[in-house]
């Protein structure tokens, strides 16, 4: 059964409060302190969540089934956030709301000519703007009858999500001798970094990353990365 069918099927009518009542979100993000605040988000707005963290677990949840709402990290683990947009937006029947999410600045006209709807730059905290980037593009009969109030209630995750992050990316240096492992890596922790406030931990992600671009393969970038993140992980706090 299609959403749009449970929606009916289920009356339940999105309210004021919960003005995504009844739809359920994919989620797709490799990011366990981003995915947090997806949760959150979705909570407070009614939404059920489902989650993926690479390409091929989307992939797998969309063939058993068509979310109402899909939220595509750009980054991806195992392909390109982008590429699988494409796919999305491609398919037959098609989700109603296809968004872009990247920490990285300037990503949103790739989204878009990928075949997105919309975009949302991290840190994705604030409710109202989360929910607006979603009934934006619902069909009118989805959409809260009337005027509604706007929350000003900001979402902030656990940061044990962070720590979880920070886990992961001391996996990937401890197997960076794969070049494509230290790209995404730069990509990953610069998106995780900004999403939490942590200036010092972006401008080193931002670092390697340019190290990447210019075929500077002094290891320099890379020790100031592995030094942050195990800091991180001995003090069990972001600053």
């Amino acid at each position: 059964m299609e959403d749009s069918e449970l929606f009916s099927a289920a009356q339940r009518l999105p309210t004021s409060r919960r003005p995504l009542l009844g739809l359920t979100i994919l989620v797709v993000e490799d990011s366990r302190f981003a995915c947090e605040a997806m949760r959150l988000l979705c909570l407070r707005s009614g939404a059920r969540i489902r989650r993926a963290d690479c390409v091929k677990s989307a992939r797998r949840h969309l063939k058993a089934y068509r979310p109402s709402v899909a939220i595509v990290d750009i980054g991806l683990p195992d392909g390109s956030g982008l590429d699988l947009i494409r796919e999305i937006s491609s398919a037959t029947p098609r989700v109603s709301v296809l968004l872009g999410t990247s920490g990285d600045l300037g990503r949103e006209d790739e989204a878009r000519d990928a075949g997105a709807n919309g975009f949302l730059q991290k840190p994705v905290s604030a409710l109202a703007t989360f929910q607006q980037s979603i009934i934006d593009h619902l069909p009118e009969e989805w959409r809260l009858a009337g005027p509604r109030s706007l929350s000003d209630e900001i979402i902030e995750p656990d940061v044990l999500a962070f720590q979880d992050d920070m886990a992961h990316a001391a996996d990937i240096l401890a197997d960076a001798e794969c070049s494509a492992n230290l790209d995404y890596l730069a990509q990953f922790l610069g998106g995780v970094a900004r999403s939490i406030g942590d200036t010092p931990l972006a401008d080193a992600a931002d670092r390697l990353a340019s190290a990447r671009k210019s075929g500077d393969m002094t290891d320099s970038a890379q020790t100031l990365i592995a030094g942050l993140v195990q800091d991180r992980l001995e003090n069990k706090v972001a600053i």
